[in-house]
């Protein structure tokens, strides 16, 4: 287990016992720690409804799995006046699983622990390939590099897709910004890819801007949300995603909250992909925005990073300042609408929406305020997304759920 000690047998009956009863509450423990959610032994024993000897047991095993690591030494948070407890924290040297991109501009892979926390990236800007298995086995080669250069444990491979992902079959419905043919089998060619590269564990799939919200709610801007609404663009396009008490709420079949072809000018505007005129797809996305700013996409950056980057640093320009306020409007129409179909009580917004946010966040609140009859009650707090590569974070936590559900299953 690359040298990682193996669960311990424990010899005392009465540990034994309490082990063995605790055993059901490993996964549900490890998620609590993964989430930031249980900082001590103390806080897990409240969260779990169990006895602290029982806490003590699963910590231990965690910890003997190489997952976690506990202090010691009890101590007391910083202006506690409460009993010292064990702190405990995500093992700095455990395992990891592969994440993996594809978007429009090329990709990007990276390893991630437990936590969201990640390990190593590196990414490729170049055309897709129209074949998904040759585009697939080009990101699992790039994160076969990743491994080869790290000690630690690979456990599982998460892939995020800029597509409507069916379920259970995990096909590429209608992949409108690649070359793919509709219904690619994109997990099962992961997974094919994934068992050649001689990668171990799960390997799964999912839609961007979903994996993007998962992220989000466990590690980022979403944390606390019941009702968590995600509007994100992608390097191209527009997506979304709906957490609902926990978990994401993908519809029937996978393809729940296509926000992108929402309707934001159905009279005079662009054409979209879908067959529509004036969806959020192609009147919000980094191609409308530099069409806006009456600006041609250059080479050597994506057009995702140059929207931004004009924002960012060229703001003061009056046609730059005009793009983005148009921009605000079109995407406060679109936020609108959906604030009064799903009543949410966040909104967090990625990629170009999160720049246009930080850009003018009081006319986007006032326009969602003003479109809306939730927003007229009191508004719904509208956040940027602040996690890195998030939708990478969110493929890993695809590849970390099994682990979460049963711990027991790396050991050796």
């Amino acid at each position: 287990m690359n040298g990682k000690a193996a669960p311990r047998t424990v010899g005392d009956g009465s540990t034994r016992t309490r082990l063995e009863r605790g055993r059901g509450a490993l996964g549900p423990a490890l998620a609590l720690v993964h989430t930031g959610r249980a900082p001590t032994r103390a806080v897990l024993t409240a969260e779990l409804g169990v006895t602290r000897a029982t806490a003590g047991a699963v910590a231990a095993e965690l910890e003997a799995l190489g997952l976690i690591r506990v202090d010691s030494h009890p101590s007391a948070a910083t202006g506690s006046q409460g009993r010292p407890s064990h702190r405990l924290h995500l093992a700095e040297d455990g395992p990891v699983v592969l994440a993996g991109q594809i978007h429009a501009d090329g990709l990007r892979v990276a390893l991630v622990g437990l936590g969201g926390r990640i390990v190593a990236t590196a990414s490729r800007r170049a055309a897709v390939d129209a074949d998904p298995a040759g585009a697939l086995g080009t990101v699992v080669a790039a994160g076969a590099e990743l491994l080869a250069a790290t000690p630690r444990r690979c456990v599982g491979a998460g892939l995020a897709v800029p597509s409507a992902m069916t379920e259970p079959e995990g096909a590429a419905l209608n992949p409108l910004h690649l070359a793919w043919p509709p219904g690619s089998p994109v997990r099962e060619v992961f997974a094919d890819q994934v068992r050649a590269a001689g990668i171990t564990g799960p390997a799964r799939a999912g839609n961007d801007v979903n994996l993007t919200a998962l992220a989000e709610h466990r590690h980022g801007a979403g944390r606390g949300a019941r009702d968590l609404l995600c509007v994100a663009t992608g390097h191209t396009g527009v997506g979304g995603a709906l957490v609902l008490d926990g978990k994401l709420h993908t519809g029937s079949s996978g393809l729940a909250l296509e926000v992108g072809h929402l309707p934001v000018r159905p009279e005079g505007g662009h054409r979209c992909y879908c067959g529509g005129r004036g969806c959020l797809d192609v009147e919000t996305d980094p191609h409308a925005f530099l069409t806006a700013a009456g600006r041609d996409p250059g080479p050597g950056t994506s057009v995702l990073q140059q929207a931004r980057d004009l924002i960012r640093d060229a703001y003061d320009e009056p046609a730059i300042r005009i793009a983005t306020e148009l921009l605000i409007d079109r995407l406060g129409l679109g936020l609108a609408q959906l604030v009064n179909i799903l009543n949410p009580d966040r909104i967090i917004l990625g990629g170009l929406h999160k720049a246009l946010l930080e850009a003018d966040p009081e006319r986007l609140r006032a326009v969602v305020a003003d479109r809306s009859l939730w927003g007229r009650s009191g508004g719904v707090p509208i956040l940027p997304c602040v996690l890195d590569h998030n939708s990478l974070v969110g493929a890993a936590e695809l590849a970390w759920q099994p682990v979460l559900d049963d711990p027991l299953r790396i050991a050796p």
